[in-house]
């Protein structure tokens, strides 16, 4: 029986296109990788020194240890944390690139920028604890990039980073220093991981898995810093209306896809294609310059701009094959090699932009951010050439496109639940949880994966959670599922939530002005800013005078499939939250480690992996996590 590849519908128009062209696909390729190699699936296969590759017989009837002596236990503890490293990495250097360019605004070298949020400047200044009485902005920019970067260079190992101590509950950071695992610097913990996996090492599985939550909680730290401060320069969103799926590429425009992960690249591009919206009208367009998301830039972008998201991860190829696309500009992370081939077959000007991320055949323009709008001019002016050579007849553009609220930041949720108790926000919020109309919390985060028919687990168990009442916030390409299959409505929460979660969703979006209830599910932003679901559970948790571990409160990534989604699956269970996957993770061939991040981690932490690929159970155990917590509430 073949399994379903997508449950989006515009992968139903657009994959027998690809077939019939013969482009290869992501999904063709997953399929001539099967079958797959066991033991890379349980963790048990060792390439770290050129003696291996070794791999251990999960069975026992072969070898039980590698060539040095290191055994199944160990083998998986170091992948699995140098999985964490490599994660971690990714969010901190996208972290690293907002700090220096905060910090080049402040002090006047960057005229493509400006804090676009000054309140939101303040506020971070008063939580890292920083007097901005009597300094004007500039100088309270110096101040807050200063504090943000001591925490890539900070050599007191006591001395947690500034971020991580600002960001969680005094509690919480207690509970995680007795473990020795709060990060004092994230370059140097990151440095760390890879120096005690390397060969002839660390062979403790207990001691390497701690260090790799210490690796996670440098992620935890690089993502709340990145997105706090993105906020500051290119603005805090706020609830705005925009549309999801392929369906938002326009056949008369020339179509550009921002794509990746950095907002420093996105957000000049944006500015400068509506300069130059004449130009490409004067080429013929005559709908002039259309910007359309993939991935998380999509998202940053949606958010704060209301832009269109075309894409998440698995359908990226699939924006190529409408043959509208006419440029594809790429910056880091999750962008796959394929898109510069599939480009080819088409007029696609595919774009590379960061040093450290180039493609084989793509065109490279190198983005600086003291060049910003220059490199910026020459993208957008690259994308409407290539639409000179569109051929109209291969143009394919599924007729789906959904409606989406997003934007919903830290400030606008409590904004919405101000219009009902000004002088305490929180309190319809924790007052609603309290009296059952609430159940719990549900963060939905991760990526899509090729294991898993795309989306699918995402809806499944969206309808069984908001049917039993609970709250529903997603991220990343999770957030980007729910709205390209219409979660992030109105109309959705009237059909699919409970009586009571609907009724409060009602009161909150009606008195917020928006004429009827809040949509199902809120869309918070970008992988980096699963960190805004943790600002609000810290808020209540300080105002309930609780740890995080005692909310019912849960996470989830049905479709993980990233590196990246392993340092966030991991800082999530350190916070104490317990957090389901839907894919199967690479470490059961050691059933330490498996016992470590499943069941000893609860005890040590409150959080804990809950691994479950069908999603009706997923939900079901999600649902029975979240009324224990309750019990223990209480409530």
């Amino acid at each position: 029986m073949t399994m379903k590849l997508s449950t989006d519908p515009s992968a139903a128009t657009l994959l027998p296109i690809a077939k019939k062209e013969g482009i290869s696909t992501v999904w063709d390729r997953h399929r001539a990788m099967q079958p797959q190699c066991g033991f890379g699936q349980l963790g048990v296969c060792c390439r770290i020194c050129w003696k291996g590759p070794c791999r251990i017989d999960p069975f026992g009837d072969g070898p039980q240890r590698g060539i040095c002596g290191a055994d199944a236990d160990t083998i998986v503890a170091r992948n699995v944390i140098r999985m964490i490293a490599a994660g971690a990495a990714g969010h901190s250097e996208h972290g690293r690139h907002v700090a220096l360019a905060l910090q080049g605004v402040a002090e006047g070298r960057l005229p493509a920028y400006q804090i676009r949020d000054e309140a939101k400047l303040r506020a971070v200044a008063a939580k890292l604890g920083i007097c901005t009485e009597g300094e004007d902005i500039p100088a309270i920019a110096a101040a807050v990039a200063k504090a943000t970067l001591e925490d890539f260079q900070n050599q007191d190992h006591d001395a947690p980073c500034n971020w991580v101590e600002a960001s969680l509950t005094k509690k919480r950071l207690e509970r995680l220093q007795a473990l020795h695992v709060v990060p004092h610097n994230i370059d140097a913990v990151i440095t760390q991981i890879m120096g005690r996996t390397l060969v002839g090492c660390d062979a403790d599985p207990v001691n390497l898995i701690l260090g790799g939550i210490k690796g996670a909680l440098a992620d935890f730290d690089g993502m709340c810093l990145a997105t706090e401060l993105s906020d500051v320069l290119f603005g805090t969103p706020s609830p705005v209306v925009t549309a999801a799926n392929l369906g938002v590429i326009k056949p008369d425009a020339v179509n550009i896809a921002v794509h990746g992960h950095n907002p420093l690249l996105s957000e000049v591009v944006c500015e400068v294609a509506g300069q130059m919206d004449e130009e490409a009208r004067k080429a013929g367009a005559k709908d002039g310059i259309n910007i359309v998301g993939i991935c998380c830039t999509g998202n940053e972008v949606m958010v704060r701009h209301g832009i269109p998201l075309a894409a998440n991860y698995l359908s990226q190829e699939l924006a190529l094959v409408t043959g509208a696309v006419d440029a594809m500009v790429v910056d880091v992370q999750c962008i796959m090699p394929s898109v510069s081939e599939i480009g080819a077959c088409f007029h696609t000007a595919v774009i590379t932009t960061m040093a450290e991320n180039k493609i084989p055949g793509a065109t490279h323009v190198e983005f600086r951010e003291e060049t910003a709008l220059e490199n910026a001019r020459r993208i957008v002016a690259t994308a409407i050439e290539a639409y000179k050579r569109r051929d109209p007849r291969r143009v394919n553009i599924p007729d789906f496109k959904q409606t989406a609220i997003v934007g919903f930041g830290v400030e606008s949720v409590v904004g919405a639940l101000a219009t009902l108790n000004a002088e305490d926000p929180l309190q319809p919020l924790i007052e609603n949880i309290a009296n059952g109309n609430i159940r719990g919390i549900a963060l939905f985060a991760g990526c899509n994966s090729t294991q898993v028919a795309q989306d699918s687990s995402f809806v499944t168990m969206a309808k069984k959670l908001a049917a039993n009442n609970v709250l529903m916030l997603a991220t990343g390409c999770g957030a980007g599922a729910f709205a390209k299959h219409g979660f992030m409505t109105q109309e959705a929460t009237m059909e699919y939530a409970g009586d009571s979660l609907k009724a409060v969703m009602t009161a909150i979006g009606t008195s917020a002005g928006l004429n009827g209830p809040l949509p199902l599910v809120l869309h918070m932003g970008s992988c980096v800013d699963n960190s805004r679901a943790v600002q609000v559970a810290v808020a209540v948790a300080d105002k309930l005078g609780v740890d995080l571990d005692q909310l019912p409160l849960v996470a989830s990534a049905p479709e993980a499939m990233s590196e990246k989604a392993v340092a966030i699956g991991t800082w999530s269970v350190a916070l104490g939250i317990p957090t389901h996957l839907g894919t199967m993770p690479q470490v059961t061939g050691s059933a330490k480690v498996t016992e470590l991040l499943t069941q000893t981690a609860k005890d040590l932490l409150g959080g804990y992996f809950l691994v479950e690929l069908d999603p009706n159970l997923a939900a079901d155990k999600l649902l029975e996590v979240i009324e224990e917590r309750r019990k223990g509430l209480g409530i």
